[in-house]
């Protein structure tokens, strides 16, 4: 009896070992390894990590999403903290994050073609350009409305204000959706405002607004958002590395997103199975070949 049960001891001993073997011959983590995106709390942002959140899980794997600051999304690729992204705005808002870490991570490239971002007005605002907004300081309450402060957007205002001679002028830090809620407000007053904008948003399409010529070129011209990883994610999950290496969607398709996630009581995730499951098409041309 001893000597059967020694030998399934090492039949099994031998088993285990051939399976470890396999798992990493092929380079691929179990299924229920866990994946950590991080994001910034802006519109496009939360629809497209959702999106790549429901994605990833039907590949079996557990998935974090991570909220935090655009400084610390970045860190935390470049520290392994997280792995991946979609979060970048490039080359401009979020170039310097980039330049900071660019040996700790890889660009994927652009998820998203057709952004952009600048200072945004009504249209009933009757300046066109940021160079007329110290004139009309007043009637703009001195104020540009921003969001986060670690936002890239908010250095480059910064910059704005400086090389543009903005004097009478402060930029309001706070978030996306306290800018937003000041818009609709004042708006709705028909007051005068002005905002940190981009595009895309869903505000474009709930008010008419314009983007105030920036001849400067502080904000720099079209964007793109792009997708980010740490290094190594290739090697170790390179089925997680394949969805992400393969998003992309249009404007049109996350605005759709946006907007579903703007109703009340909207929960983000449960609209990201939802926009997965009747774009299935295009999620499945994501997929590992």
């Amino acid at each position: 009896m001893k000597k059967i049960l020694s030998l399934l001891l090492v039949f099994t001993t031998l088993f285990l070992g051939a399976c470890s073997e396999e798992q990493s011959a092929t380079g691929e983590a179990a299924p229920s390894k866990k994946v950590t995106l991080a994001y910034v709390e802006w519109v496009a942002e939360v629809a497209s990590t959702n999106v790549m959140k429901v994605v990833l899980e039907e590949l079996g794997y557990d998935v974090e999403i991570l909220p935090v600051s655009a400084a610390a999304m970045w860190q935390s690729l470049a520290s392994e903290d997280a792995d991946g992204m979609t979060s970048a705005w490039l080359p401009t808002t979020h170039g310097h994050y980039l330049d900071a870490v660019k040996d700790k991570v890889e660009d994927l490239g652009p998820n998203l073609v057709g952004t952009r971002i600048g200072l945004v007005v009504p249209k009933y605002v009757t300046i066109d350009s940021i160079g007329e907004i110290e004139a009309n300081a007043d009637k703009f309450s001195g104020k540009i409305i921003g969001i986060d402060p670690g936002a890239g957007i908010m250095s480059l205002t910064e910059k704005a204000l400086s090389d543009y001679g903005l004097n009478s002028l402060k930029l309001m830090s706070g978030s996306g959706a306290t800018m937003s809620a000041t818009l609709g407000d004042e708006i709705k007053n028909n007051n005068w405002v002005v905002v940190t904008g981009w595009t895309p948003h869903w505000k474009f399409s709930r008010w008419e607004l314009k983007y105030l010529k920036d001849p400067k070129g502080i904000y720099g011209g079209e964007e793109t958002i792009n997708t980010i990883v740490r290094k190594g994610l290739k090697e170790e999950m390179p089925k997680v590395h394949a969805v992400l290496d393969n998003f992309n969607w249009t404007p049109a398709q996350c605005e759709a997103l946006i907007a579903a996630n703007q109703e009340d009581g909207a929960d983000p995730y449960a609209n990201a199975k939802s926009w997965v499951e009747q774009n299935r098409e295009l999620v499945n041309g994501w997929l590992p070949k």
